[in-house]
C-alpha cells in the first residue's frame, strides 16, 4: 500500500530534508520498502532536521543496500556517517562488507574502522602525484583514443592506489589531466567510430554448424534449492518489525541460542509440510511437498510431516488417511509423523508465560466486535486488564467455567500498527469439541497464528518456508518468538501454484464435492492430488512440472493446463505401451477375405521395439470383420483427408492396406450403417492414410468392450475463482462416457491403475469402477501437445 494524503507530505518533506531531490524523493515514497527503511534510518541518526546532501546520499545507500543479517549493528554505522568518520561511498560499501560478514555478532570498532578507512586522509598530492603515473602508463593509448578514453577505467586505477580518496577530487584531477594532454575537444571526437562487418568464414559444405557456446543452465535451475542459506547462517536477522511508537524490532537468533540449536539438530536441516486436515490435498500442495521435503533431501536433512490440526470442528480421520498415503504416493518420506496438537500442553505453558510476561490477555469481545476494533485500530476494553485477572481467566477457560464464545486469549502486539495482522491476533478459544487426535482433555484451542511459530520452534525447523499469503504473518510470526525467547527458525514465501481453468480453494473443492458437482475427492476433473492420480498422472510428471516453475515469489502467474499436460505426456510416452483401441465403431467386412479366418498379427507395444524383441509385441487378430472409428470415413473424400472413403485405399495400422468397395446406408440414406472393402494381403499399394482399428477375435464374436470415460476442462473460463458466480462456469462437457468402445483381447486382464496408450486418441488408465466383466478407462490427456510447440 502506498503512502498517502497527509502521512505522504510529511514523509516527503523528512526525505526533502536530507537533500534528496524532489523526483528522487517522490520516487522513494512510492516503494513501501524503501520508504520505510529510509524513515528509519533518518530517525535513528537524529536527523529528522534535516543535514547536507551529502550524508544524506549515504543515508539513502544505508537505507537501501545495508546487509539485513546486520541490522542489530546500522545505529553504530550511522554514527560513522553523521560524524562524517565514514563520508565516501567506498567507505560506506566497505562497512556492508565488514557487517555482512560479522552478521549480529559483536564486533572491534578498530578492526571496523581499519577495514572502512576511518581516519584516513588522502592529500590532493598524493591523488596528484597517482593520477600523473597513471598517465604517463597509458599515454600512448589516451593519445590514440582521445575522448574516447574510457575514463572509467583511469578513475579505477586511482581508487585501486587510494581507495579512500575523495572520488570527486579524482574525478576533478582526471579531467584536468586530460585536458592538459589532448586538448579542446574536436568534432571528430563526438563522432561515432564506423563498425567494419567482419565476413563469417562459410563452413565447408561438408562440416556441420555447431554452436560452440550452448546456453548453460543457471545455477538455480541445477538445484532450485540453492537460494536457501544454511542452518548455521541462522543468526541473520531475515525480518524488521516497525512498531507505531516508532521502535523497530529485528528479529534474528542470538549466538547462544543457535549454538542449543544446531547442538540438537547437529547442523542438519529440518523442514516440515504442515497440511491441515479438512480436505484432500490438490496441486498446490504437491510444490509445497516439492519444496518442504525436497530441501529436506537435497541438504541430507530431515523433514517432519506434521497435521496442523487446532480446529477439531473441520478435522477427519478420513483426511488424516489421505494425506498420509499420498505423501507416500508422491514419493516422499517424512522424518517423522507429528500433530501440533501433541504439543497441546507445551503450548498451553506458553501461552500462560505470555500473559505473565505482559504480551497477552483475555478479551470478552463479540466477533464482531473484535473484527470492528480492529477495522477502526481500537484497543479493546480489556486489553490493560491486570495479568493476575487474565491469569485467572485463562484457567477459567482451560478448565472449561467459560462458554464458547465469551472469552478468547488475544496476544497484546500492535493495534496502530500498518500491518493488520499485528491488531492483537487470538492465540486461544473456547471449543467444547473432542479432538480427532487429542480426544477430549482440552476446551480451549489454539490458534493457527499462535501455534505454527511455536511448534516450528519447538521442533527446531531451520527453513520454515510457506506461501506468499502468510507474508504479513511474519512480523506475527517473529515477534511471538521473540518475546518468549523462543529460537527462530528462517522465513521464507513462495508463490501459490495457480493453474487454469479450475479452483484450488478448499472451501470451493468441499463445496462442489458435497454437492454433487464432481463425484468425490478424486474425481479425475479436480486438481486433487487423488484426483490427478486416478485420471492416471504419475507422481513423477507431477514433481517435474513443480521442478519446471520453480521456486519463484511472483505471485500473479496463472500457469497454463497445457504446461502440466505437457509433463504428464512426457512420462507416459516412456511408459505407457500401446494398444488399439476404438472409441465409436464402424463395422468394416472385408470380402476377399475368407469369413471365419483369423490371422494373429505383430503390434507393438513401443514405437523404437526391435524385431528380435518378443516382449516388445502383442497379439491382434485379423479377421474379415473389423472395426474403424466412424470419424476415420466420409462419403466424400478431399485432399486433407487422409481417411477412408468411397473407392479409396487406407493402411490399418500393423496390418493391410484395404479399399473401400461399398457403403451400406440406413433407410434414411445419410447414416452409414456398414462399410465393404477388399484388403491387399500383398501390402503393393502405399496409401498415405493409416487407421487403427479392432477386429472380432472370432467368427460372430463382439471384440472386447470397454467404458472410456474422457474428460476436458472442469471450467470454460482460465480463472474461474475470480468470477462471482463461479459455478456457473463449470463445463457442462466435461465428463463424457462411451459406454461401448472395442479394444483388442491383449488389454482383458488389466489391472487397475495401469495406464496405455490408445494409438490415435491419447493416454487412458484403468479405472477403480473396472469390474471382472467390465474394464473401464479414464482418459489422462490428449496426444496433441500444444504447450511443448510453443515452448517449454
Amino acid at each position: 500500500m502506498v503512502v498517502k494524503g497527509e502521512n505522504s507530505d510529511k514523509t516527503l518533506e523528512l526525505f526533502l530534508k536530507i537533500g534528496l531531490d524532489d523526483r528522487t524523493a517522490r520516487n522513494t515514497i512510492a516503494n513501501n520498502k524503501v520508504t520505510a527503511n529510509l524513515t528509519a534510518v533518518i530517525h535513528e541518526a537524529a536527523l529528522t532536521n534535516g543535514c547536507d546532501r551529502t550524508i544524506g546520499n549515504l543515508l539513502y545507500t544505508v537505507a537501501t543496500k545495508f546487509p539485513a543479517n546486520a541490522l542489530v549493528h546500522r545505529p553504530t554505522l550511522l554514527e560513522y556517517v553523521v560524524s562524517s568518520k565514514i563520508k565516501t561511498p567506498a567507505q560506506l560499501e566497505a562497512a556492508f562488507s565488514f557487517l555482512s560478514n560479522v552478521a549480529s555478532e559483536n564486533f572491534r570498532r578498530n578492526e571496523f574502522e581499519e577495514a572502512c578507512g576511518v581516519g584516513v586522509e588522502v592529500s590532493v598530492e598524493e591523488i596528484t602525484h597517482t593520477v600523473n603515473e597513471i598517465f604517463e602508463e597509458n599515454r600512448a593509448v589516451i593519445l590514440e583514443r582521445r575522448y574516447r578514453t574510457n575514463v572509467g577505467e583511469l578513475l579505477g586505477s586511482v581508487r585501486k592506489k587510494h581507495p579512500w580518496a575523495d572520488p570527486r577530487i579524482a574525478k576533478q584531477l582526471v579531467d584536468a589531466k586530460m585536458y592538459e594532454l589532448l586538448g579542446e575537444r574536436t568534432a571528430a571526437d563526438d563522432e561515432k567510430p564506423s563498425k567494419k562487418k567482419e565476413k563469417k568464414e562459410k563452413p565447408a559444405k561438408n562440416e556441420a554448424v555447431v554452436d560452440a557456446t550452448p546456453a548453460q543452465p543457471s545455477e538455480e535451475e541445477l538445484n532450485p534449492f540453492s537460494i536457501f542459506p544454511a542452518p548455521e547462517d541462522n543468526i541473520k536477522v531475515h525480518t524488521e518489525v516497525f512498531f507505531s511508537n516508532g521502535s523497530v524490532l529485528r528479529c534474528c537468533n542470538m549466538r547462544e541460542m543457535l549454538d542449543k540449536h544446531l547442538k540438537v539438530t547437529r547442523g542438519k536441516v529440518f523442514t516440515r509440510f504442515p497440511p491441515e486436515p479438512n480436505g484432500y490435498l490438490h496441486i498446490g500442495h504437491a510444490k509445497a511437498m516439492f519444496i518442504d521435503f525436497g530441501l529436506a533431501k537435497e541438504r541430507g536433512g530431515c523433514c517432519y510431516l506434521r497435521y496442523d490440526d487446532t480446529n477439531p470442528e473441520a478435522e477427519k480421520k478420513e483426511y488424516i488417511n489421505h494425506i498420509e498415503e499420498i505423501v507416500q504416493w508422491m514419493g516422499w518420506e517424512p522424518f517423522k509423523i507429528t500433530y501440533t496438537s501433541d504439543y497441546f500442553q507445551d503450548l498451553y505453558e506458553l501461552a500462560v508465560e505470555l500473559i505473565r510476561r505482559g504480551h497477552a490477555y483475555v478479551d470478552h469481545q463479540t466477533p464482531e466486535e473484535i473484527k470492528e476494533y480492529r477495522e477502526k485500530k481500537m484497543n479493546s476494553p480489556w486489553r490493560d486488564r491486570p495479568i493476575a485477572e487474565s491469569l485467572k481467566l485463562f484457567d477459567d477457560m482451560n478448565r472449561g467455567l467459560i462458554e464458547e464464545g465469551k472469552a478468547t486469549l488475544r496476544m497484546k502486539q500492535d493495534m496502530q500498527s500498518d500491518n493488520f495482522n499485528m491488531y492483537d491476533l487470538i492465540a486461544y478459544r473456547v471449543k467444547f469439541t473432542p479432538h480427532p487426535h487429542a480426544g477430549d482433555k482440552w476446551c480451549i484451542y489454539p490458534s493457527y497464528d499462535y501455534a505454527h511459530c511455536i511448534v516450528d520452534s519447538l521442533e527446531n525447523i531451520t527453513h520454515s518456508l510457506c506461501t506468499l499469503e502468510f507474508e504479513t504473518r511474519r512480523a506475527s510470526y517473529y515477534w511471538l518468538l521473540h518475546v518468549l525467547d523462543l529460537y527462530q527458525p528462517y522465513v521464507w514465501e513462495y508463490s501459490r501454484l495457480n493453474v487454469t481453468n479450475t479452483v484450488m480453494s478448499k472451501r470451493k473443492l468441499n463445496y462442489i464435492v458435497t454437492n454433487k458437482y464432481v463425484d468425490g475427492w478424486d474425481d479425475p476433473r479436480l486438481m486433487t492430488l487423488a484426483g490427478l492420480r486416478r485420471r492416471g498422472v504419475t507422481s513423477t510428471a507431477i514433481n517435474a512440472f513443480v521442478r519446471g516453475i520453480g521456486i519463484t515469489r511472483s505471485d500473479c502467474s496463472m500457469i497454463r493446463l497445457d504446461r502440466l499436460e505437457y509433463h504428464i505426456r512426457e512420462e507416459l510416452n516412456k511408459t505407457a505401451p500401446r494398444v488399439l483401441v476404438v472409441l465409436h465403431p464402424l463395422k468394416v467386412v472385408i470380402t476377399n477375405l475368407k469369413s471365419g479366418s483369423v490371422m494373429d498379427l505383430d503390434a507393438k507395444k513401443w514405437p523404437d521395439a526391435q524385431a528380435d524383441d518378443t516382449s516388445a509385441f502383442y497379439k491382434v487378430p485379423f479377421s474379415n470383420v473389423i472395426y474403424i472409428e466412424h470419424s476415420d470415413f466420409r462419403m466424400k473424400d478431399s485432399k486433407d483427408y487422409y481417411g477412408l472413403a468411397p473407392g479409396k485405399s487406407v493402411l490399418l495400422r500393423y496390418a493391410f492396406p484395404i479399399k473401400c468397395t461399398d457403403v451400406v446406408l440406413a433407410d434414411d440414406n445419410e447414416t452409414v450403417l456398414e462399410i465393404r472393402a477388399e484388403y491387399d494381403p500383398s501390402k503393393k499399394s502405399k496409401p498415405k492414410g493409416v487407421l487403427h482399428w479392432v477386429a472380432e477375435p472370432f467368427p460372430g464374436a463382439d471384440p472386447l468392450k470397454v467404458e472410456v470415460r474422457l474428460f476436458e476442462k472442469l471450467f470454460n473460463s482460465e480463472n474461474p475463482a475470480e468470477l462471482d458466480n463461479w459455478l456457473a462456469d463449470l463445463n457442462l462437457d466435461s465428463k463424457v462416457v462411451i459406454p461401448t468402445a472395442y479394444a483388442v483381447p491383449a488389454l482383458r486382464n488389466a489391472a487397475i491403475g495401469d495406464t496405455f496408450q490408445f494409438e490415435r486418441l491419447g493416454y487412458f488408465t484403468v479405472d477403480k469402477d473396472s469390474t471382472a466383466e467390465k474394464l473401464v478407462f479414464n482418459r489422462t490427456v490428449t496426444l496433441k501437445d500444444t504447450y511443448g510447440k510453443n515452448g517449454k
